[in-house]
């Protein structure tokens, strides 16, 4: 039963993000951080001479939620690299002992999007109106 939900979940997530992409034919990778009652959604998309981040919609959020507790609690995945390649998709799920805790999350996700989109620049939206400026 899990194997036919999981394949479901997989096949919503797909629609979820084809929804919002801007066209059709873009390579486009969903990289997810899951955990319990944690989800940390980030999506790109080849346009072409750059990368286009954008933020994932709530329903996304829930769909991999609900995706994670679909496994066996002592085998959960930590992470998922969803990628879709024209109307394709392939799902690659990476296990807590298969991450380096030490590293910094923000360095780790720029080495997953270059490992699918090579060294194309990464170009992330303005920030809020209102924002807080973060200064080191």
């Amino acid at each position: 039963m899990p194997n036919v939900e999981m394949e479901r979940l997989l096949n919503e997530i797909g629609q979820l993000i084809a929804e919002s992409r801007a066209h059709a034919r873009n390579d486009t990778l969903l990289h997810a951080e899951v955990a319990a009652n944690f989800v940390a959604p980030s999506i790109f998309e080849d346009v072409g001479d750059h990368v286009q981040y954008r933020d994932a919609d709530r329903r996304l959020t829930y769909a991999l939620l609900d995706l994670w507790e679909v496994g066996e609690s002592d085998k959960r995945w930590a992470e998922i690299e969803y990628v879709i390649r024209g109307s394709k998709f392939d799902a690659k799920f990476i296990y807590p002992e298969e991450l380096d805790l030490d590293e910094d999350p923000l360095e780790h996700r720029g080495r997953v999007v270059e490992r699918y989109f090579g060294k194309k620049l990464v170009s992330y939206p303005p920030p809020p109106a209102g924002a807080m400026e973060f200064k080191p």
